[in-house]
């Protein structure tokens, strides 16, 4: 049994956890969370929170086997050290691992939020027992992360997975700064757009769009056209189809190249897959090598909403002392 401390660095809120892992099993005993301010506060609070849990459930250096960190990047996870991330203004080349390992005597380590969640669902989720696994966030955005023969893959210089900048189509929806990416059509934002995009087309023709009131393109979300497909709209369903197919575009390319068991979608996916996975699937198996997709399992993430917070006790889990 193993107990590992977590930090979840958000843009807008951070969290501190307290988990109990037991083989392949693990229980969140105990957790804080608190608003993100300025960097120098924020770490203050961090310690703050960590003290505090350690205190009320008897936590020492020495009964506890680390704590890790989930964070957004650019980072170095080699050397702990958060680089500047857009959504935390002054974290510039903060050595968080450091910062932490020696207050507390404890080994810590660091991962973008994007690995941390891919060995989340690798080690406690939907990719358990796996060797090869991909896991995409899908969710705002679309971030992912790789686990290559057994272990994290970040690359050079944690810049491996970044599979949502990949141009899927000259044209389409904006998303990690191109239009037509694997983000642009694979991601809350990227929904929206073609949602946007679609009804204007619709209204400016002498339509109706029931799921958008008085032509309100500002008020659209992934979920508005989520749920009116659910209920059998045509225009919303061609939404999800058009999704779906570029998302099965790029898992064949993801499959093509790295040969996985399987890939693990969190988010958007997870919550329609009953919408999706027809053709993602249809589009899997035009695409993709036959001997590779044969091997492959497309699964929806298992950690839902509680995916933050394994995701930095996963960083902790994987740390080999």
């Amino acid at each position: 049994m193993r107990n590992i401390l977590g930090v979840d660095i958000g843009g807008t809120k951070c969290a501190v956890t307290y988990g109990r892992q037991n083989g392949a099993d693990l229980e969140i005993v105990d957790k804080l969370s608190f608003a993100t301010t300025f960097c120098e506060e924020t770490i203050g609070n961090i310690k703050s929170a960590i003290r505090t849990i350690m205190e009320r459930n008897a936590l020492t250096a020495d009964n506890t086997y680390s704590i890790g960190i989930s964070c957004g990047g650019p980072l170095d996870s080699a050397t702990g050290v958060v680089m500047s991330p857009p959504n935390l203004p002054g974290w510039d080349n903060i050595p968080i691992v450091d910062i932490l390992s020696g207050e507390f005597g404890i080994k810590a380590a660091i991962h973008n939020d994007a690995n941390a969640c891919a060995l989340a669902e690798w080690t406690f989720g939907a990719g358990r027992g796996s060797r090869n696994m991909a896991f995409l966030t899908f969710g705002t955005g679309l971030g992912a992360g790789l686990v290559l023969d057994g272990k994290l893959y970040s690359g050079t210089n944690d810049n491996a997975g970044e599979l949502g900048h990949i141009r899927l189509s000259d044209f389409g929806p904006v998303g990690y700064g191109k239009s037509g990416s694997f983000e642009g059509f694979c991601s809350g934002g990227g929904i929206r757009q073609l949602a946007q995009f679609l009804v204007k087309e619709r209204i400016q023709m002498g339509g109706h769009v029931s799921w958008c009131p008085d032509g309100d393109l500002d008020g659209i979300t992934a979920k508005t056209v989520a749920d009116a497909a659910a209920e059998g709209d045509a225009l919303a369903n061609e939404i999800f189809n058009i999704s779906s197919s570029f998302l099965g575009k790029g898992l064949s390319i993801l499959i093509d190249i790295i040969n996985p068991e399987v890939i693990v979608i969190g988010s958007i996916y997870a919550r329609n897959e009953s919408l999706m996975k027809p053709v993602m699937e249809r589009i899997i198996s035009r695409e993709a090598l036959p001997l590779a997709s044969k091997v492959c399992r497309v699964v929806p993430a298992e950690l839902g909403e509680s995916i933050g917070d394994y995701a930095a006790l996963s960083v902790g889990a994987n740390i080999k002392l």
